[in-house]
């Protein structure tokens, strides 16, 4: 098996709840591919949505949730389901579309 090939034991949840730093939020998978995710985060009657790059922490053979250090770096927060579905397109190679 060569270095580059990476084992994926575990994936992320579609559905969560926040500890820590976002104790009380609530994440929703909205979209996946083998690229990226759209989380929808939810917190009494506000929410907004976290796009970012997949990435497999190799130490631990799972997929990482970015920490708030990630972000503007390969996670990205919108308050808008359309801006974050045109940002979850690019980071998957596609042209912004609408659904």
């Amino acid at each position: 098996m060569s270095k580059t090939h990476k084992i994926v034991k575990k994936e992320l949840k579609k559905e969560f709840l926040g500890i820590g730093e976002v104790k009380g939020y609530k994440f929703t998978q909205i979209r996946q591919t083998s690229q990226a995710f759209i989380y929808e985060v939810s917190f009494g009657e506000g929410k907004h949505y976290e796009v970012f790059k997949r990435r497999i922490n190799s130490r631990f053979g799972c997929v990482s949730y970015p920490s708030s250090k990630g972000f503007g770096i390969w996670a990205w927060t919108y308050n808008e389901l359309d801006k974050a579905i045109e940002k979850f397109n690019q980071l998957n190679g596609k042209e912004a579309q609408n659904d």
